[in-house]
C-alpha cells in the first residue's frame, strides 16, 4: 500500500549513540585530534591571536589578502564579520565534528584500527615525535602552525607510514568540516534537502516480525533472496509473479520517502557500509557501498545505461554467448522499460550541460543519460542520500512493491550468516540459509543499541536460495558457508575514479537538479579492447567534492571551500582492466578490499582527468583543481576587453581557446606529475567480479545461468558476476542479468 505525506522537510533520523571509544586511549585520541585540528583549525589574524597553540596566526596583511580574493571571486561573498567568524571557528570545538571523527573512527576494521593505534602510540613518544617531526617534543603538545607544517612535509617522505597517515587525517578532517560546519552550510546556501521538498509516496511493506527467544525459529518459502538491491528486486519480482513463494532478507532497512533525503552524517551510518568510507587495504581507493533496504538503488543517481556492444561481444567470447542474444537484449528492454527508462524528461543542471558543451566545442563524443524515473523530469541533485520524491524506479519503490503485490514477503534487519546444505554425495544442495534478525525499537526508530532490540536466529528454508548482497558481501556469505572455490571473492572491478573541482564566474550550487545526465564517451576505448574513461558529473554534496580537494594549507583549503558554491566537480571513471579482491578480516569478518589502480588503469584515469580540465576551460572555469596533491591548480589569466588572452605584454588577438600557453603549460605538468597514490586518491561506487560468470568450473564461481559451480539450488544475481568491468553504470545490467537468471529459476522451479 503506498502512503503519502505531507512534510516540508524531511523527518530527521537520529543517530545511534556511539560506543564507548576505549579501544584508544586518552593520549591516542589526543593525538590523532591534535593531527585532525592542524587539518581545518582556527585561524587568525596576528593582531587577534589569544592562544598561539589552538590558533594558527597569519599576517594581518595576509589576512585581509585572504578576505579581498574571496570578495573578488565571490558572487556571493560573505560580509567581513561572517568571513571573520569562519576562519576563526576551529573544528575539534564542534561536537558534531569531534562525533563524526569517532564515527568513522568506530565503523573501520578492527585490524585497520589496530594499525592507526600502533602508529598513534609511536608518535606519543619523544622518540616517535621525533621521527614524524624532527623534534623531541611531542607532537601534540606543538602548537597548530608546527603540526601544520610537520603534515605538509610528511607528503614528500620516503617511509610510506607518513604520507598514509597524512591522508587518513587529511580525508577525516576534510569529510567531517565539510559536513557538520553550520556557518559553512550557510554562507554557501547547502541544505540537506530541496526547498521545494515535497515527499512522494511510501510502499508500506509489512515486514515479518519474530517475538523474542533462544530457540532457532523457523520460515518455509520457494524462494529465499538474500539482498533487496537491483538483483534481489528483480528476482522477487519475476519469481513472486510467476507464483512462486518468496521471501526477500536484508542486514538494511527501509526508510520511507518522509525520511528521504538524510543528511550526510545520517545516510552515512543507515544507508552505506562503514560509515560511508570503506577504504582499500592500502587505503589507495575509497568505497562506497550500499547497506539499506533497496540497496544500490536507493542511492544511486538514476542514470540508466544499457551494457554496450563490446562488452557484450566480449564476455560472449569468453564462452558466454547469452550476452549477444536477443533474449539478452529482450531483458534489458524489459527492466527499462518497467522503470519507465527515457531521456525524454530530461532538464540538465550545469554539470551536465558543461560536460555536454565542452564536449561539443571541442569535438568529444558525448550524449545524454536515460533515467530510471518513470518518465518524471526529477530534478533532485540529493538521491545519493536516497529520493525523498520517490520519482527514481528503484527496487524500493518499483521492483520491490510490485513483488508484494504479487504475494512475496519481507524481513529487514536480517544479516545472512551463510547458506544451508543438504548432506549428499555429489554437488552441495542448498536448502536455505541462516542468520541473524534484529528488530527496530518499539517506536520503530534504529538509534538505540542492538542489545537493547529484540534478535533473534531466524533459518529460512528454501528449494531456491539466490544471493544478491553486492559485489563486496556476496563472496563473504559464500565462504562462510563453506565453499572453497578458488575465484570466489578475486576478479575484482572497481570502474576507479580520480576527481577534479572546477570554479566558474557564475553562482552554480551544483546540488541542485539532477546529478549526472550528460557523459562523455569519447575516451573509452583507449586500448582497442574496451578499457578507458567516462567523464561526468558527480553527486554535489559538499563533502562529496570536498573531500579530497587539494590541501596545501588550512588557509588555502577553507578559503577555497568557501567558494564551492561556484565550482562543479566531475569524474574520470575508468573501466578497468586489472582486478584485485576480497576476503573477510580474519579479526572481525569485515571485508577487505584489496585493490590498487594499476599503472595501466591510471594511465587511462589521467588521459580523463586531462579532457575534463579542457572541457572545463573551453567552458570558462576559472580555476581548476585535479585531486592531486602536489600539483597547483590552474588559474585563469584576466581577459583584455575584446576577450582576448593577456600574457605578459603580449596581446592574443584570437582566442586561443585549450592553446593559451599557460593553460598547455599547465597540461604537461598534469602529464609529468601524473596520478598515483598518496599524492592522488581513488574512489568506486561500481564493485564487480568477485563471483564471476564463466563457461567452465575453472573459470570463475557461477554458470550461465547463474547457479554457484559444484552446488544445486543456490545461485548469485548481483554484479559480483559479471565476468570484467562492464564500463557503464552497472544497475541495468544488474537488473537484466537478474531477470535472466530468476525466469530460469522460475523454469526449472516449474519443473
Amino acid at each position: 500500500m503506498a502512503v503519502t505525506h505531507h512534510l516540508a522537510a524531511p523527518i530527521a533520523t537520529q543517530l545511534p549513540e556511539l560506543k564507548p571509544d576505549t579501544y584508544f586511549s586518552e593520549t591516542q585520541w589526543k593525538v590523532l585530534f591534535a593531527l585532525i585540528d592542524a587539518i581545518v583549525p582556527s585561524i587568525v589574524a596576528e593582531s587577534r591571536v589569544t592562544d598561539r597553540k589552538t590558533q594558527l596566526s597569519i599576517p594581518d596583511s595576509q589576512y585581509k589578502e585572504a578576505h579581498e580574493k574571496t570578495m573578488k571571486c565571490m558572487i556571493h561573498p560573505p560580509d567581513y564579520e561572517d568571513f571573520q567568524q569562519y576562519l576563526e571557528a576551529r573544528s575539534i570545538d564542534n561536537p558534531r565534528f569531534v562525533q563524526l571523527v569517532k564515527r568513522n573512527v568506530q565503523e573501520v576494521s578492527n585490524t585497520d584500527r589496530k594499525k592507526l593505534g600502533v602508529i598513534l602510540n609511536i608518535i606519543s613518544t619523544r622518540l616517535g615525535s621525533l621521527a614524524a617531526s624532527g623534534q623531541f617534543t611531542l607532537l601534540h603538545e606543538q602548537p597548530v602552525h608546527i603540526r601544520e607544517a610537520v603534515i605538509q612535509s610528511w607528503g614528500k617522505s620516503w617511509i610510506n607510514v607518513w604520507p598514509s597517515l597524512k591522508k587518513a587525517v587529511l580525508l577525516v578532517g576534510r569529510v567531517g568540516y565539510a559536513t557538520t560546519n553550520p556557518l559553512f552550510h550557510k554562507l554557501i546556501d547547502f541544505k540537506d534537502s530541496p526547498e521545494d521538498y515535497r515527499p512522494g509516496p511510501s510502499f508500506d511493506f509489512d515486514f515479518m516480525q519474530f517475538e523474542a527467544g533462544d530457540e532457532l525459529e523457523t520460515v518455509e518459502t520457494d524462494v529465499v533472496v538474500v539482498g533487496s538491491g537491483c538483483g534481489g528486486g528483480v528476482c522477487a519480482k519475476a519469481l513472486a509473479e510467476a507464483g512462486h513463494r518468496v521471501i526477500v532478507v536484508d542486514k538494511g532497512y527501509h526508510f520511507p520517502t518522509s525520511h528521504l533525503p538524510m543528511t550526510s552524517e545520517a545516510a552515512n551510518q543507515y544507508l552505506f557500509d562503514g560509515n560511508g568510507s570503506i577504504q582499500s587495504a592500502d587505503g589507495s581507493i575509497i568505497v562506497f557501498v550500499s547497506s539499506c533496504w533497496g540497496g544500490g538503488g536507493t542511492v544511486n543517481w538514476s542514470c540508466s545505461l544499457q551494457l554496450q556492444g563490446y562488452v557484450r561481444q566480449e564476455w560472449a567470447d569468453e564462452g558466454l554467448g547469452l550476452f549477444t542474444t536477443q533474449e539478452f537484449q529482450n531483458c534489458l528492454d524489459r527492466v527499462c522499460e518497467f522503470m519507465g527508462v527515457s531521456d525524454a524528461h530530461i532538464r540538465h543542471n550545469h554539470g551536465s550541460k558543461l560536460i555536454l558543451g565542452g564536449s561539443r566545442k571541442l569535438g568529444y563524443a558525448a550524449k545524454t543519460c536515460p533515467q530510471n524515473t518513470g518518465g518524471a523530469e526529477h530534478y533532485c541533485g540529493r538521491c545519493g542520500s536516497g529520493c525523498g520524491a520517490g520519482e527514481k524506479q528503484g527496487p524500493a519503490v518499483s521492483w520491490l512493491p510490485a513483488a508484494a503485490k504479487a504475494g512475496a514477503n519481507f524481513i529487514e534487519g536480517f544479516d545472512a550468516s551463510k547458506v544451508l546444505f543438504k548432506e549428499a554425495r555429489g554437488p552441495k544442495q542448498a536448502t536455505g540459509i541462516i542468520g541473524t534478525w534484529t528488530s527496530r525499537s518499539k517506536d520503530g526508530s534504529l538509534h538505540a543499541p542492538e542489545s537493547d532490540r529484540i534478535q533473534r536466529k531466524l533459518q529460512i528454508k528454501a528449494k531456491k536460495v539466490i544471493i544478491a548482497c553486492g559485489t563486496v558481501n556476496s563472496p563473504l556469505v559464500l565462504m562462510r558457508s563453506g565453499l572453497k572455490n578458488h575465484h570466489i571473492g578475486r576478479n575484482l572491478h572497481m570502474h576507479p575514479v580520480s576527481q577534479l573541482n572546477a570554479s566558474f564566474d557564475e553562482d552554480v550550487k551544483g546540488w541542485e537538479g539532477s546529478i549526472l545526465t550528460g557523459i562523455c564517451t569519447n575516451f573509452e576505448n583507449l586500448d582497442g579492447k574496451g578499457h578507458g574513461p567516462k567523464l561526468m558529473p558527480t553527486n554535489m554534496n559538499p563533502f562529496m567534492f570536498l573531500y579530497e580537494h587539494p590541501w596545501r594549507n588550512a588557509l588555502q583549503w577553507k578559503t577555497d571551500a568557501l567558494r564551492c558554491r561556484q565550482m562543479n566537480s566531475y569524474l574520470s571513471l575508468t573501466r578497468d582492466r586489472d582486478t584485485g579482491r576480497v576476503y573477510p578480516d580474519p579479526d572481525d569478518g569485515r571485508p577487505i578490499i584489496d585493490y590498487h589502480p594499476s599503472a595501466f588503469d591510471r594511465k587511462h584515469i589521467l588521459a580523463g582527468i586531462i579532457a575534463l580540465a579542457k572541457i572545463c576551460y573551453i567552458e570558462g572555469a576559472t580555476e581548476i583543481w585535479p585531486f592531486i596533491q602536489s600539483l597547483p591548480s590552474f588559474v585563469r589569466q584576466p581577459k583584455t576587453a575584446n576577450g582576448t588572452a593577456t600574457t605578459g605584454s603580449e596581446n592574443i588577438d584570437i582566442d586561443q581557446g585549450i592553446n593559451d600557453p599557460e593553460f598547455v603549460a599547465w597540461i604537461k605538468k598534469l602529464q609529468k606529475t601524473g596520478i598515483q597514490f598518496p599524492d592522488a586518491s581513488f574512489a568506486s561506487a561500481h564493485q564487480m567480479g568477485t563471483c564471476r560468470m564463466s563457461a567452465r568450473p575453472s573459470d570463475g564461481v557461477v554458470d550461465a545461468k547463474g547457479e554457484v559451480w559444484g552446488t544445486q539450488g543456490l545461485y548469485v544475481a548481483d554484479a559480483s558476476v559479471f565476468p570484467s568491468a562492464s564500463g557503464a553504470n552497472p544497475m541495468v545490467t544488474i537488473m537484466a542479468i537478474a531477470d535472466w537468471i530468476a525466469r530460469g529459476i522460475s523454469r526449472d522451479l516449474k519443473k
